[in-house]
This record gives C-alpha cells, sequence and structure tokens, in this order.
C-alpha cells in the first residue's frame, strides 16, 4: 500500500505523546508499505513552528532527517498537477494543507494516513 502521511499522523509518530491508531500503527510499521511525507506537511511545520503555533526541539530538523531515514519514509514533492488538483475539490475542508494533500493523494493513488474523518469525504482512501 502506498501512504501518504498527514501532517499529524507524521508529528504523532515523531513526536507526539498520543499515539496512531493501532491500524494506522501496523501501517506505518509494515515493510511492504510505501510512506511519502509531502512537501506541503514539512511547510506547513515550518509555517506553524515559526510563528509559534507548534513547539519543536531545537534540533527538530535532524531529529525528522534521522527518522525520515530510518522510517524509509520517501519525500513527495509539490507540483503543479497537485496544485491544479485543489481546484477540482469541493470546499469540504478550508485548510490549504490538508486540501494540497487530498490533490496530492488522488493524484498519485496514494492512501491518506489520517484521523480527519473530513478528508474521506473527498472520496480518497484513508486509513486510521
Amino acid at each position: 500500500m502506498n501512504l501518504l502521511l498527514d501532517t499529524h499522523a507524521f508529528l504523532l509518530d515523531i513526536w507526539g505523546s498520543e499515539k496512531l491508531s493501532p491500524a494506522a500503527s501496523q501501517a506505518f510499521l509494515e515493510r511492504s508499505n510505501t510512506l511519502y511525507l509531502s512537501a506541503v506537511s514539512y511547510w506547513e511545520i515550518c509555517i506553524k513552528h515559526s510563528i509559534g503555533k507548534l513547539a519543536l526541539a531545537t534540533d527538530w530538523q535532524a531529529v525528522f532527517d534521522r527518522e525520515i531515514e530510518a522510517n524509509g519514509i520517501r519525500r513527495l514533492g509539490l507540483e503543479k498537477e497537485h496544485c491544479q488538483g485543489v481546484v477540482e475539490l469541493p470546499a469540504i475542508h478550508g485548510d490549504p494543507f490538508d486540501r494540497l494533500l487530498v490533490a496530492q493523494a488522488r493524484h498519485e493513488g496514494l492512501v491518506i494516513l489520517t484521523r480527519d474523518k473530513n478528508i474521506g469525504l473527498y472520496g480518497v482512501e484513508t486509513l486510521w
């Protein structure tokens, strides 16, 4: 299975005191699955950290890099087709980062690992 980690799921795995659900955790650890972290999520993390909405350790970049490598997570860039895909989405979700993740998942045929029930309303497969 090809899984796109939403920002929250990635942060839970790296830092969270909360845990992934049992199904999400199993999917994350299953080596036959391919995990993707979008540039959109990394961008969201950087923005929220820079404006004080997300507290991170001083060495967060190094921790992220280690965890991404250790878990075999692939980076997914943001392409014009992903951006254009947002135009086709109904106004279900107001979060621009989540809307971009949905567009990426639709374009790339990915399942989104997320606990956000609204994302599933776009007709993309989700797992939690």
